[in-house]
Parts: structure tokens; C-alpha cells; sequence
């Protein structure tokens, strides 16, 4: 994996790979957007003593969720073309 100057790690891919991706992110781009706004609004709601501890913790459970759709729609993607799991 090559490190950009941020946090983020970008993963090198090939061409066809690389078109897979943009297919399942423009999939779940919509949907990701509007559950990351809600996650956004879950840790504004909370109180100063419910922000680490409770509030932390559903932030991580939904993050969970949204991540469980990334691998939901990649597998289905793979599945059309053919692409061993």
C-alpha cells in the first residue's frame, strides 16, 4: 500500500480493478453520504458525558453497518463478473 501525506492509505490497483471500485462507490455513494450525516448528527446530540464511552460506541456500531454494505455490494459486484470470492 503506498501512504499519501494524510492518514488515508490508498491501494494501488489495476485498470479493471480500479473500474470495479468506481462501479460499487458510485453504487453506495448516496447512501454512504446520507448515513455519514446521520453519524455526524448522532455526535453532535450528545452530551459532553455521552460523547466518548456511549456515543463513541454507536458511532463505531454504525460505522460497522456502513462498512458491512461496502462488503455486501463488492461482493455482489464480483459475484455478476464472475470474480472469485
Amino acid at each position: 500500500m503506498k501512504k499519501r501525506q494524510s492518514s488515508r492509505q490508498v491501494v494501488e490497483l489495476s485498470a479493471d480493478q480500479e473500474a470495479l471500485a468506481q462501479r460499487i462507490f458510485e453504487r453506495i455513494k448516496a447512501k454512504a453520504s446520507d448515513e455519514i450525516l446521520d453519524m455526524v448528527r448522532l455526535m453532535v446530540s450528545k452530551r459532553d458525558d455521552e460523547f466518548f464511552g456511549p456515543g463513541e460506541f454507536e458511532l463505531r456500531d454504525r460505522l460497522n453497518e456502513l462498512g458491512a454494505k461496502v462488503v455486501e455490494e463488492s461482493a455482489n459486484e464480483r459475484a455478476k463478473k464472475g470474480v472469485p470470492r
